[in-house]
């Protein structure tokens, strides 16, 4: 660890690579589902889709004290139209990275294939309500969205708990410059995602944001006053949530 620093309630911890963020950041999430299991007797968990979370997934996977058949595992967004099975989906990333390593309760999809998507958004918003969320494993965007909640989308009192939300043109770059697609047309445009609100209800957030490409990202999350123009920036209002940085995210504070 190289220092911890804390931007209004939000508590910030800089490691010094993506190998040491995941493991701190894994051993931080472990730690508290085990202390909830001391006292309940499931625990509901969303995960975040992206190559950010790789180095943490793999680390929490590889915890073997972990009670995964007394938690219930969600994710918080899905493209739309894609085929089904599709490796760009983040259900299938999801799948291949951590809910077909070990075993959950349950595993509870968005599905971007539904033939209703309003629907398909009040089913998923129905399973949220029934299951209220102990932790978000998340991670923020190059354009400092949270799930797929985009500045010109982002609404921090929304009505909805899962909304349709057409994607901006720095947020579909971001899947090519991930390497999830090969151009930016092949990209979908629309998604279905847990608002924010949905997010932030949560009792504990843990947010992993490695890499040069999010620097800027980081930097406006800490330092700009909240508001949707920045989306990440609402995680300085929680009272339980921990931002993992790398060097190179951490890199323009």
């Amino acid at each position: 660890m190289l220092k911890k620093i804390k931007a209004e309630k939000l508590e910030v911890i800089v490691l010094k690579n993506r190998a040491s963020l995941g493991q701190t950041a894994a051993k931080m999430v472990s730690g508290k589902i085990k202390q909830l299991l001391l006292t309940k007797p499931v625990i509901n968990m969303i995960f975040a889709a992206a190559p950010s979370q790789n180095e943490f997934l793999d680390a929490l996977v590889s915890d073997g004290d972990i009670e995964w058949q007394k938690i219930n595992a969600f994710h918080m967004d899905e493209y739309l139209g894609l085929p089904r099975a599709a490796p760009q989906l983040f259900s299938s990333f999801l799948k291949r990275m951590l809910f077909e390593r070990v075993p959950f309760a349950s595993v509870n999809y968005i599905d971007g294939n539904a033939a209703n998507y309003k629907a398909e958004c009040e089913r998923y918003a129905l399973l949220l309500k029934n299951n209220p969320v102990d932790i978000v494993c998340m991670g923020i965007g190059e354009n400092t969205h949270i799930a797929f909640n985009d500045p010109h989308m982002a609404n921090f009192h929304d009505p909805e708990m899962v909304k349709r939300v057409q994607l901006d043109h720095a947020c579909r770059q971001q899947q090519v410059n991930d390497g999830c697609f090969e151009t930016l047309d092949t990209v979908p445009e629309y998604a279905l995602t847990l608002t924010i609100p949905a997010l932030v209800a949560a009792a504990d957030i843990f947010c992993m944001v490695p890499g040069a490409n999010k620097a800027e990202a980081v930097k406006y999350t800490l330092h700009e006053p909240v508001s949707e123009r920045y989306p990440s920036t609402i995680l300085k209002t929680h009272h339980n949530a921990i931002l993992f940085v790398d060097a190179d995210s951490f890199s323009r504070i």
